[in-house]
C-alpha cells in the first residue's frame, strides 16, 4: 500500500491518533511537525497544520513534494449543517465544495478547473462505505463546504439552500483542492461538535476532543479495510 497522509486542522484532533499510530521518526517542515509511521499494515505520515484553508493547504502540498503519499485523509471535527446531522455523527465527503468563494473563480480564471466543486476519491470511498456497513457510529456520505467563518446563525440557511451540505469546516475544500491538482486521492472524515441545535463555539469547546477520537477511530477503521483490499 502507498504511503498515506493524515491530516488534522488541530492538535487536538490529532491526538487520538497515537493510541493507534507506532511513530518511526518526526520531521519539521514549513513550521510543521510530521510523524511518521504505521497503523497496521498502513504507512502513515501524520500531521495537524493549524485552522484554515491556507494552513491546511501548505500541510497537504508538503505530504505530496515531501513524504510522497499515494493518498491524503482528513481527518477531525465540523459543525453540522443538514437538520438531520446530530452531535457526534460523523461525516464522509462525497462532494466538497468551497462555501465562500465566487463561482467564477475556479472554472474562469487559472488552472480553469472543469468545476467548482471536488469529489472523494472513488476508491477511499468505497473503502469507507464498506466500513460503515458495521460501523460502532453513525456514519453520513454527503457533501461538506469549507469558508474561512465558524458558522452559526448567520449564513446557516443561505448555504444550506444553495449548497444542502451535511457539515462544514475550514480545511477539507481547501485539502481536495490541492489533492485534485496534484492527481492524488482524497477523502474527508469529519465528526460533528455543533449544529443548529446546538449551536456556538462552547458545543464545539466541549464536544472536540470527544468527536476527535471518534473521527480517528472511524478513519482507523477506514485503514483496516483498505489493508483487507
Amino acid at each position: 500500500m502507498n504511503r498515506i497522509g493524515i491530516l488534522c486542522a488541530s492538535d487536538t484532533e490529532l491526538a487520538p491518533f497515537f493510541e493507534y499510530i507506532k511513530v518511526f521518526e518526526t520531521t519539521e517542515k514549513a513550521m510543521l511537525k510530521f510523524y511518521m509511521g504505521t497503523i497496521g499494515q498502513a504507512d502513515v505520515v501524520a500531521v495537524y497544520s493549524g485552522v484554515c484553508k491556507v494552513n491546511a493547504s501548505i500541510a497537504a502540498q508538503v505530504l505530496i513534494d515531501y513524504f510522497h503519499v499515494g493518498c491524503i485523509i482528513n481527518a477531525g471535527t465540523a459543525g453540522g449543517m443538514d437538520p438531520s446531522v446530530e452531535l457526534f455523527d460523523t461525516v464522509i465527503s462525497e462532494r466538497m465544495i468551497y462555501h465562500d468563494v465566487a463561482e467564477d473563480i475556479l472554472t474562469d480564471f487559472h488552472p480553469w478547473l472543469a468545476s467548482n466543486d471536488f469529489h472523494a476519491d472513488p476508491g477511499l470511498l468505497s473503502f469507507a462505505k464498506d466500513y460503515s456497513l458495521n460501523a460502532a457510529f453513525p456514519v453520513l456520505f454527503g457533501t461538506m463546504v469549507t469558508g474561512e467563518q465558524f458558522i452559526e446563525d448567520d449564513k446557516r440557511a443561505e448555504i444550506n439552500a444553495k449548497f444542502a451540505p451535511l457539515s462544514v469546516d475550514m480545511e477539507t475544500t481547501a485539502i481536495a483542492h490541492v489533492c485534485y491538482v496534484n492527481k492524488i486521492p482524497f477523502l474527508s472524515v469529519r465528526t460533528i461538535t455543533d449544529t443548529a441545535a446546538h449551536k456556538g463555539i462552547e458545543n464545539f469547546d466541549q464536544n472536540c476532543e470527544a468527536a476527535s477520537v471518534r473521527s480517528a477511530a472511524i478513519v482507523v477503521g477506514i485503514l483496516g479495510r483498505m489493508n483487507e483490499g
